[in-house]
């Protein structure tokens, strides 16, 4: 392989990228994939993402627009192509069908159901395959999938909203609204990624919220309570958990939630801090300071007793977002269970 064509496949994964970020919020329990179709000298000749469950991969969406000019060209595609029969037929048979010559992949697919095995049938086939194109890139995009295939368990988002001096309500408990509206549609931008929204019972009776998607486009996740949520809560119909949080996690694994997001309130949060559950955590700081202690904290619980025995995370990401600032952390100690055996 020359620099150009280096440059050209990588330039091609970056749009195949860009494309999968279309289909974020309506694909799971499928990845949101994102396909490209270029000919020899490197121009798009056509792009899918992934269709809701039961429509077709990106792959597919990608050769139907491509017609036959699909033929002899190069498909750049973010996440293996599948090699089995599920509710769609193979994307290998497809791209095989459709004459494409060269095949680039950024990464493998862990589904115990593919594996390896579709880059294993493309290339019996005859098809070039080049791995690892923007691994990283579609790595990091695709994590919350890899990490449910992997370990049969949803990937976890905390979500926290404060002022800048730790507190998430008034001393009388009232806490809407402490963030604005433009951080208010990203956290339904968040819901509409994810498969289920989980808070305590104490949250319910407290605020009453509807947890549904209303200020952005997607579909109502599943809706979780730990505890008894109060007969006319506006969160019903829900699950109400009583067992627990690592029990929970394991049926929403088994029942296809990729993403998972917790929404308070503080002794939630400590509780699956405690349990290493935390994957991600999102914290939403609006510019306002509550002046006391009468408010309820971001985390409940002891205090760490020295500096010492503080838990320290990583910021992956800074962002501002209308007058409140978004900071994505990760490394608080979650520990992923094991990996489902093959």
């Amino acid at each position: 392989m020359t620099g150009h064509d280096e440059i050209r496949d990588g330039q091609a994964m970056e749009a195949a990228i860009a494309c999968a970020w279309s289909a974020r919020s309506v694909t799971s329990p499928n990845p949101w994939v994102g396909a490209i179709v270029i000919d020899q000298t490197g121009s798009i000749i056509a792009s899918g993402a992934t269709e809701p469950p039961g429509g077709r991969h990106a792959e597919i969406v990608a050769l139907a627009a491509a017609g036959e000019r699909a033929h002899g060209s190069t498909m750049v595609v973010t996440l293996e192509p599948c090699s089995h029969h599920g509710r769609t037929p193979p994307c290998t048979d497809a791209i095989i069908a459709a004459g494409v010559s060269r095949v680039v992949v950024a990464i493998e697919d862990p589904d115990e159901r593919v594996a390896g095995s579709g880059i294993a049938q493309l290339r019996a086939a005859g098809l070039e395959v080049a791995l690892g194109v923007g691994a990283d890139q579609a790595t990091e995009q695709l994590r919350p999938y890899l990490h449910q295939r992997r370990t049969g368990r949803p990937w976890i988002v905390l979500k926290t909203a404060s002022t800048l001096d730790g507190r998430t309500s008034a001393a009388d408990g009232s806490s809407r609204w402490i963030t604005g509206p433009e951080m208010r549609a990203h956290v339904h931008r968040l819901r509409a990624e994810s498969d289920a929204v989980v808070v305590g019972a104490g949250t319910v009776r407290a605020d009453d919220p509807e947890l549904t998607v209303r200020l952005a486009d997607g579909r109502d996740p599943l809706r979780v309570v730990l505890g008894t949520a109060p007969p006319g809560a506006r969160v019903h119909p829900c699950l109400e958990w009583t067992s627990s949080e690592e029990a929970l996690m394991d049926e929403l694994g088994r029942r296809g939630c990729i993403q998972v997001l917790v929404e308070g309130g503080a002794r939630v949060a400590r509780s699956l801090l405690d349990r290493g559950l935390v994957d991600r955590w999102e914290v939403h700081l609006a510019p306002a300071v509550a002046l006391g202690n009468e408010g309820a904290p971001v985390v409940a619980g002891p205090t760490a007793s020295t500096i010492n025995e503080v838990r320290r995370g990583t910021i992956l990401e800074i962002e501002r977002i209308g007058d409140d600032i978004r900071i994505v952390m990760e490394g608080f100690g979650a520990a992923a269970p094991e990996p489902k055996g093959r």
